[in-house]
């Protein structure tokens, strides 16, 4: 996939500025024939806000005392935390930063290295600060709270040009319970923010502070009851995913749902389809699911009677409750899926049991766009984490699964933080000598 930081892309996002800059108000459609649709899309919209770009400018939407009251209120700073470990502390002295912002697009919290964090302030990208595409028109925030999907936005494809030294990856946060969007997560800094890696790690990231939020309303739920029996407690705290149906995904072609004594396998199809829904609790319409199971929303035709089987198999297996739901699709009740616990894992720090839960990547035979996205997600997701704060056991038992065997990155670590006389070093260094000599 072609880099939105590329220089053919950059140039004809410069070209569509130039354009709106003379042209007369009928111009800009085909002046943005050159963009790429998520880009064009949003100019098309920011247009409708802010007809000159030139002005765009973020709001100060909030002040000082309002904002900290705000910010305490709001639900995104339980799983403040949680981000600040798998996004702030990694990037530090890197040139990113990270900003949250609530479901209007106002910036909420905005951290990591000092130096580029003073040249955002310089083009208010600071708390308090409106980054919504009614007050700046493209940016990756304000695009991704427009779409709920998660984007990137490089340099000139800002709608606004005092963004254009910045690129930016940014994912809704949605409500754990309600699947609304309720903030988004954004990581600037130079086109290293837009990198094929980039987009998964924030997605990884925004999975974890979905987890932690439900993990505090749970927690907080439980300290208004009477106390449970040592037994029950044990049990509900066992581990992420303790709803009534799970689905499982990972490591095998097809699924398995179970539920109270009752199991399911699904074909390589249906459980592409409900490893979508499960994913985005929210739904999706049917041509966004069309889009990610075929790669073609104009297969929408062809998913709903593939959506008319699943049910029927479902009916038939006892699992009629989970029916996918229309208009947008989405599954008749909560589903935990076990690649979502796994991220659950690594956003609270239990690398070994992550692994634990890590069963392989996701449907692994399965090409279906959403699937692969899925896929990468959730092993960029194990692998950031392995490489950024594991420790050395949970970063040996990384490297026993097959997609780390060659990873020479993960090596390196594991050999930096191993003790010097462990005699595990020796395996670790004739893997590295053996991929070095392979690479000549």
């Amino acid at each position: 996939m072609i880099s939105p930081a590329s220089r053919t892309l950059q140039r004809r996002a410069l070209d569509a500025h130039g354009v709106l800059g003379s042209g007369p108000p009928e111009a800009p459609p085909a002046a943005l024939s050159g963009l790429r649709p998520v880009v064009r899309d949003s100019w098309l919209r920011s247009l409708g806000f802010l007809p000159d770009p030139a002005r765009a400018a973020p709001l100060q939407g909030l002040g000082a005392g309002e904002l900290e009251a705000y910010r305490a209120a709001h639900p995104l700073a339980v799983a403040l935390p949680v981000l600040e470990r798998l996004l702030v502390d990694p990037a530090r002295d890197t040139g990113l930063i990270t900003a949250v912002g609530d479901a209007a697009g106002r910036l909420l919290w905005v951290e990591g290295d000092a130096a580029a964090r003073r040249r955002a302030a310089t083009m208010a990208f600071e708390p308090g600060a409106d980054w919504s595409e009614r007050a700046v028109g493209t940016s990756a925030p304000g695009t991704a709270l427009a779409t709920g999907l998660g984007v990137q936005i490089s340099g000139a494809e800002h709608f606004s040009p005092t963004a254009h030294h910045w690129s930016c990856s940014a994912v809704p946060l949605r409500d754990p319970a309600t699947g609304e969007v309720i903030g988004v997560v954004d990581l600037t800094g130079g086109s290293e923010a837009v990198s094929t890696h980039s987009l998964s790690l924030v997605r990884a990231a925004v999975a974890a502070a979905e987890a932690e939020i439900r993990l505090q309303r749970l927690a907080a739920g439980l300290a208004h009851r009477a106390p449970a029996p040592a037994a029950a407690r044990r049990t509900a705290h066992r581990e992420p995913g303790n709803g009534a149906v799970r689905l499982s995904v990972l490591g095998h072609d097809g699924g398995t749902l179970a539920a109270a004594g009752r199991d399911l396998a699904l074909g390589n199809r249906h459980a592409e389809i409900m490893a979508l829904l499960a994913w985005n609790p929210a739904g999706l319409g049917a041509d966004e699911l069309a889009l990610r199971l075929y790669g073609d929303p104009a297969q929408a035709a062809t998913l709903r009677p593939e959506m008319v089987r699943l049910r029927r198999v479902l009916a038939a297996a006892g699992f009629a409750e989970l029916g996918p739901l229309s208009r947008p699709y989405r599954l008749g009740c909560p589903v935990d899926l076990d690649a979502r616990a796994v991220l659950e894992l690594v956003g609270r720090g239990r690398h070994r049991r992550a692994l634990a839960a890590y069963a392989g990547p996701v449907l692994p035979r399965s090409v279906a766009p959403g699937i692969e996205e899925l896929r990468a997600e959730v092993g960029n997701g194990l692998r950031q984490a392995m490489l950024q704060d594991a420790g050395a056991e949970a970063l040996m038992g990384y490297l026993a699964l097959p997609e780390a065997a060659d990873d020479e990155d993960a090596l390196r670590t594991a050999l930096r933080i191993l003790p010097a006389r462990s005699p595990r070093r020796s395996v670790l260094v004739a893997r590295l000598e053996r991929l070095e000599a392979e690479s000549a």
